[in-house]
């Protein structure tokens, strides 16, 4: 028997709604595979196989054979199957809309299961069939309940023309409210030459879209801006790098999301995203809290020494020849002023033009940062992070006294159902508000987790988003309250 409060207890004590972040859906396969083919042929029905039988695929072999051909340990029993009525829930949306006051969410915002890997289907034609096939069947799925839920649409990221055209499609034609964008994107090294067969798969890079792509992926958000959408990224990175081990799933999965998050997040902030588009949203999924705390210290402790300013003090043109050779003279012995006289007095000839060849110095040259205010409006503002409800990471996004410069990121909160960390759909709300009830958060910090911050990602960016649903005069007062400032930082 649990010790906490049930969510019915909970939501009794609450002077607001709470907002599930990131809900899942389950695609039951022999039905959703017909479905596909009816709206986008077979070369859709191809696009979703190549999702549903690489893990197959993966999970049919051996351990010898997938440490041979170094393929990660797949998940296997991913949904809930003790608690039936739970898989069932999450197979069926009609369900799902009459549990959810029973599990106790207002409003929930629903991602795919096996449509994650979508965007990251190598062909063209299947990716794209896919994704606009998913797009339609899923919509139809979900509209009878847009007052409770609302389902994100499959957004392909492999150039920015499929992107806009799905986006344009998906929000002008299906109506929809959220996209789930691609990322971490394989391309081919382009020195290692044409490579057949398996070995294909290691001979790429990954592409984190907002720095140092191939494309130009501006367009993407300013469209984003026209069709008022914050994008959400839902991208892992299990199945790579230091996570391919052939036997243990949980070795690879702790931490891949984050890490997914954590390179994507980067490349928003130093590839100069959130300073040539302000005012744009953008939600990083299921990884937490704590890789987001890390990088932005990471992030601003970096620019202290690494900006242009910073670099002064280790550019190698302001040695002291002179103080360096009478340093040497005097501690280092024949060895060391033989070479310095040999070299001029110069500790490391020609070091100062070796700099890698790149045109500006200052790897925060795009975000233009001239005060440390601006990480508010570059970093603390625009990004929205999502954790699962018992992860203790939690907390650290709103401890404003250790976070630098007294921030509070934006966590918001996630159920995961559907998924087989949540064995019971109705233990995700009790369990994000043990932080409040084992001292460590505040009924304020849990009313912005579960209800403000998600409002502030979406109704920012699209005011209607929440109009004509189960939360829409609560979220509505929300947006006026934050009206002001938010117009003062854009």
């Amino acid at each position: 028997m649990s010790a906490h409060l049930s969510a019915a207890q909970i939501k009794s004590r609450l002077d607001h709604p709470i907002i599930d972040a990131d809900g899942h859906w389950i695609e039951y396969g022999p039905v959703f595979t017909e479905e596909l083919r009816k709206v986008g042929g077979e070369e859709a029905v191809d696009g979703w196989n190549a999702v549903r039988n690489g893990t197959r695929g993966a999970l049919s072999m051996s351990v010898d054979e997938r440490r041979r051909r170094r393929i990660s340990q797949e998940a296997f029993w991913g949904h809930p199957s003790r608690n039936t009525k739970d898989l069932a829930t999450a197979l069926f949306p009609r369900l799902l809309a009459e549990r959810l006051d029973e599990i106790g969410l207002d409003f929930a915002i629903i991602y795919p299961t096996g449509g994650l890997r979508v965007p990251r289907v190598g062909a063209e034609g299947p990716r794209r069939a896919a994704a606009r096939a998913y797009n339609i069947v899923t919509a139809d799925y979900f509209r009878p309940y847009a007052d409770r839920m609302t389902p994100a649409a499959i957004i392909p990221m492999h150039t920015p023309e499929e992107a806009i055209a799905e986006l344009e499609f998906a929000v002008k034609q299906l109506g929809y409210k959220v996209a789930m964008l691609g990322s971490l994107m394989d391309r081919p090294v382009a020195a290692v030459g044409e490579v057949a067969g398996e070995a294909r798969r290691f001979a790429v890079w990954k592409d984190v879209i907002g720095l140092d792509s191939d494309y130009d992926y501006d367009p993407v958000w300013q469209k984003c801006l026209e069709l008022n959408i914050a994008p959400s990224f839902h991208s892992g990175a299990r199945r790579s790098g230091l996570r391919l081990s052939p036997s243990n799933f949980v070795y690879n999965h702790i931490g891949h999301f984050a890490a997914a998050n954590h390179a994507a997040c980067k490349a928003m902030f130093l590839g100069g995203v959130t300073r040539r588009f302000p005012g744009l949203n953008m939600a990083f999924l299921e990884g937490g809290a704590g890789w987001a705390c890390l990088l932005y210290g990471d992030l601003l402790g970096h620019w202290e020494k690494r900006s242009r300013q910073g670099l002064e003090e280790v550019d190698p043109r302001n040695i002291d020849r002179a103080v360096l050779m009478e340093l040497a003279e005097k501690y280092g012995g024949e060895a060391f002023t033989s070479v310095l006289r040999r070299q001029g007095g110069q500790f490391f000839p020609g070091e100062e033009k070796l700099t890698g060849g790149i045109a500006n110095l200052d790897d925060y040259s795009a975000c233009k940062i001239g005060r440390k205010e601006d990480w508010r409006d570059l970093f603390v503002t625009p990004f929205y992070f999502g954790c699962e409800a018992d992860d203790p990471s939690n907390v650290w996004a709103f401890n404003a006294r250790g976070n630098p410069l007294g921030a509070r990121l934006n966590a918001i909160f996630p159920s995961d159902i559907g998924h087989f960390d949540v064995p019971d759909m109705t233990e995700v709300v009790p369990e994000a508000y043990e932080m409040v009830e084992d001292g460590l958060a505040t009924e304020a910090d849990f009313r912005d987790f579960t209800f403000a911050n998600v409002v502030r990602l979406f109704g920012h960016q699209n005011p209607n988003f929440f109009a004509g649903t189960r939360v829409g005069d609560a979220a509505a007062a929300v947006l006026r309250a934050a009206a002001p400032t938010r117009a003062a930082a854009e």
